[in-house]
């Protein structure tokens, strides 16, 4: 089946990617099967030092979902350059690496690094981070800092850039035109969504950062949702991420106008579900005669 899906100037062989934070750095996954099957894999977000991330208790389950409090922990991008990348080009994976900073100027130096590595397809930056010259405001609720990080990162990067919206955002689409507008070639939508959890014996928060972010199952509908209004805003590709388990999850996604989808906390439950859905999404082109990119905007609203 003709799988195949552009991203601006980038094609994938097929829709399907991980989702950031999920995946680990893809390596981790190589021994259940050939990551190079999929579209791409976007790695654990990057940072310009390692991070320790937040102290446990930092995973939770919910009703359909988990709540996650990890803290953004990850190896920094100089051991990610030498330890990881590597290996991930003779996998054959088609790798993005995901950016993560608290300030315009560290997301310049992470898009520089990496722009001196090769077997790089794409980055996808982070807006849903601190701004430290804000007072915390994260960038991705505020269009104007959101655009300001993409335009930084085009300049300092031959890769495409990706930039994965925050739905903290009171207007979403708002941040999307402006990334758009900043040169982003494509957008990813929607990060995890802040929830709470108490333990009722303790009365006590179940994560010791006391807020995490939610996802899984529970956040679909409004995944959906907000990936349909970008696609009404903006030109440019959009990524559908938030509670994809299934293939029919994932072309619910592309019927509301996603180019591709990422999974993410499913490949927690079963290190296999990235591959599953793929499966399930050729299997569903072949019984409908359709190629992937057929699928792209399809809902039928009358």
């Amino acid at each position: 089946m003709d799988l195949q899906v552009k991203i601006g100037e980038l094609s994938l062989s097929n829709p399907v990617l991980t989702a950031s934070g999920t995946f680990g750095y893809g390596i981790e996954f190589e021994s259940f099967f050939d990551i190079s099957r999929l579209g791409g894999i976007c790695t654990k977000g990057l940072s310009l030092l390692p991070r320790v991330g937040n102290p446990p208790p930092r995973i939770r389950e919910t009703a359909s979902g988990m709540l996650n409090a990890i803290g953004l922990a990850n190896i920094g991008v100089e051991a990610f350059c030498k330890d990881k990348l590597p290996r991930l080009r003779e996998l054959g994976a088609t790798v993005i690496p995901n950016l993560y900073a608290s300030s315009v100027e560290d997301f310049i130096a992470l898009a520089e690094r990496l722009d001196r590595e090769e077997g790089i397809a794409a980055v996808e930056v982070n807006v849903s981070c601190p701004n430290v010259t804000k007072g915390g405001l994260a960038f991705g609720v505020d269009p104007v800092a959101a655009a300001g990080v993409t335009a930084a990162v085009c300049k300092a990067t031959r890769f495409p850039v990706w930039v994965k919206l925050s739905p903290e955002a009171g207007r979403i689409t708002d941040v999307a035109c402006a990334c758009e507008e900043a040169g982003a070639q494509a957008l990813s939508a929607i990060n995890t969504i802040r929830g709470f959890a108490i333990d009722t014996e303790t009365w006590r928060p179940l994560l010791a950062n006391r807020t995490g972010g939610l996802s899984g199952p529970a956040i679909k509908p409004i995944a959906v949702r907000m990936v349909w209004e970008i696609c009404q805003a903006v030109r440019i590709p959009v990524i559908g991420v938030g509670g994809i388990a299934s293939a029919e999850d994932a072309i619910e996604f592309m019927l509301a106008g996603a180019s591709a989808v990422q999974v993410g906390s499913a490949n927690f439950r079963d290190p296999m579900a990235s591959m599953t859905v793929l499966e399930g999404i050729s299997a569903y082109c072949e019984r409908k005669g359709l190629a992937a990119k057929d699928l792209i905007g399809k809902v039928v609203l009358d």
